[in-house]
């Protein structure tokens, strides 16, 4: 996946996730939870406290709250830099439906719709605003994840393989960028096959000029455009921050002039999360993803390592594969301790696959349990790579 195409899918993908950030509001109250006598609906204390343990929570502000919630956007990847922006962002709550292993005919809570838009710019110049939703159907047998932006980055691409010295290229795309995206629930279980279309009209300009001159014109085409095909399958006790069961997906995109692109290649992804209880306080998450792409792609869409630590786009070849191992420790029943590694490599147009080299990162971060009835955890990374060292705000699990 792109850079710019990653900022957009950070982007939307934020929208389902971010909301829950304004438990950091400093003006957010702190008060005792209400007496009995106070009617829950209406009084905004008690809409901040749990009912099980009495401590803050935002599960039904973000499932009860009838309306769109600003929240803030923190932006620290190294490709574009700190940068910030808003989102508007609104839960709702849908009707229950049948457990998908349909067991015992017990009844649990789908995820909620969320839908709504945002901005953000970062210290570099880059910004991008869009709109998009996550959306599920007929008691959860259809589902709808998409949206679209417009989006000015501006970037650096990398001279990869053996080319002596490796350049860094800098440039900029300016342009619209959508994904949609249609599920439909396999039976009763919890496999879904997907239809996508992806599209990009992307302007490129290059702070030296003389640079165009070192891609092929099929790198520097502007305009892609694709359909999916994918298989999913996801066993999670919750899509937040998962404890238990995993996701796995394989897709294929496929851009082709007949359909609005301006060359022909393809682009694959497979992809892993396992998550396993190590007694009552110990989660281990493990992730697999490997990508690849076939074809005269342009260049601004070659995969790339993808790991905390690493600036995006910064490794990139046509195949890429990260490995990475992450363990939670719940310290109570709402704050808890991480820490992961992942090493990653790139290869295919410049180098083989024993010629190429791992880049590792690793870090450390902290998580508050901030909505229970969602499984939903907020907190900061802090990862070191082979270049950058920098921390991540994280509103669910950082593996999208």
């Amino acid at each position: 996946m792109s850079t710019p195409y990653r900022a957009l899918g950070c982007l939307l993908l934020l929208l389902p996730l971010v909301a829950s950030a304004q438990a950091d509001d400093p003006a957010a109250p702190a008060v005792a939870a209400a007496p009995a006598s106070a009617p829950p609906a209406t009084d905004m204390r008690a809409m901040f406290r749990d009912s099980e343990d009495g401590r803050f929570d935002m599960s039904r502000w973000l499932l009860e709250h009838r309306g769109f919630l600003p929240v803030p956007i923190i932006i620290t990847d190294p490709a574009v830099g700190n940068g910030g922006g808003v989102a508007l962002a609104f839960f709702h709550k849908p009707a229950s439906t049948p457990a998908p292993d349909g067991e015992g005919g017990t009844r649990k809570m789908a995820t909620p719709d969320i839908y709504g838009g945002g901005a953000m710019r970062t210290e570099n110049g880059s910004e991008a605003y869009g709109l998009g939703a996550s959306l599920h159907f007929d008691e959860d047998r259809w589902r709808y994840r998409g949206g679209i932006a417009k989006a000015s980055f501006n970037l650096g691409f990398y001279t990869p393989g053996t080319r002596l010295p490796a350049t860094e290229i800098e440039y900029n795309v300016d342009g619209l960028m959508s994904f949609q995206q249609g599920f439909r629930r396999i039976g009763e279980r919890d496999l879904f096959v997907g239809l996508a279309w992806i599209y990009m009209d992307m302007d490129i300009g290059f702070d030296v000029a003389s640079d165009r001159d070192r891609f092929q014109p099929h790198e520097l085409a502007t305009r892609s455009s694709g359909l999916g095909l994918s298989l999913e399958y996801d066993t999670r006790d919750n899509p937040f921050t998962p404890s238990r069961g995993w996701l796995g997906m394989i897709e294929g995109n496929y851009y082709l002039p007949g359909i609005g692109s301006d060359t022909a290649f393809q682009s694959y992804r497979g992809h892993a999360y396992g998550y396993w209880p190590l007694g009552s306080r110990l989660v281990l998450g493990g992730r697999a993803d490997a990508r690849w792409a076939n074809g005269d792609i342009p260049f601004y869409r070659l995969p790339y390592i993808d790991l905390r630590g690493i600036g995006s786009a910064r490794y990139q070849d046509t195949r890429a594969a990260v490995l990475e191992t992450e363990l939670r420790w719940n310290l109570t029943r709402r704050w808890a301790l991480i820490g992961f590694v992942g090493a990653g490599r790139t290869w295919g147009r410049h180098n083989s696959f024993s010629d190429g080299s791992s880049q590792v990162s690793k870090g450390a971060g902290v998580r508050y349990l901030i909505a229970r009835q969602l499984g939903m955890h907020v907190g900061v990374d802090y990862a070191w790579g082979p270049e950058d060292d920098t921390f991540y705000i994280q509103v669910g699990s950082a593996w999208r």
